[in-house]
């Protein structure tokens, strides 16, 4: 369903995950966080599309929902919230993103990027549920891939909705090409993304 070309490695849970949980906690907080941002900022850039707000606006308070979820199990693991990171596989996505071409084009990539960073963040989900030795977090990102499965769903049947002249297939193609290039060189840290 995806169509990602490059798969996250298991060994990445067993060989970088497992070793520092706070880490990969407060990273995923803070991505449920920036998934929320990314709603309002699509809501604000256009108002004029009400089956867009409402959409993101859902959207928003799932993420918030998923951030508060994340942030209580780091507080019940004693641990505390730490600092943003940058999420450098998201950084170079956003290159990708056209600048110019009129707004239906940048709308389209504007969601596309979005299903992207849900389409790998599902895939990571299902690499954690399946590989990590803590049956709580196992059941947790299960749960949360189906979400972001959906969120990618949501993302992609919105972009073939307001294409207008834009071949999303196509450009979606592109996009698939473009962060196998990305994604290759992480895997390495213990971030969603990383």
């Amino acid at each position: 369903m995806l169509k990602l070309q490059l798969p996250t490695d298991p060994l990445w849970v067993k060989n970088v995950v497992e070793s520092n949980i706070e880490e990969l906690l407060t990273d995923h907080a803070f991505c449920e966080q920036k998934a929320a941002t990314n709603a309002i900022t699509i809501i604000v850039q256009n108002p004029n599309l009400s089956d867009v707000v409402q959409e993101m606006a859902l959207l928003v308070q799932e993420e918030m929902d998923h951030f508060k979820r994340v942030h209580d199990i780091i507080l019940e693991r004693g641990f505390v919230l730490g600092r943003e990171r940058r999420d450098n596989y998201v950084n170079e996505l956003r290159k990708f993103i056209l600048v110019g071409g009129g707004r239906e084009a940048q709308l389209v990539d504007k969601l596309l990027f979005s299903a992207m960073i849900e389409a790998r963040s599902c895939e990571r989900f299902k690499v954690l549920s399946e590989n990590i030795n803590d049956e709580q977090l196992s059941v947790f990102y299960h749960e949360l891939m189906i979400s972001e499965a959906t969120h990618y769903s949501m993302f992609i049947r919105l972009a073939k909705k307001h294409a207008g002249d834009v071949d999303v297939d196509k450009r979606w193609a592109e996009f698939l090409a473009y962060e196998a290039k990305v994604v290759a060189n992480y895997g390495k840290s213990e971030t969603i993304h990383g």
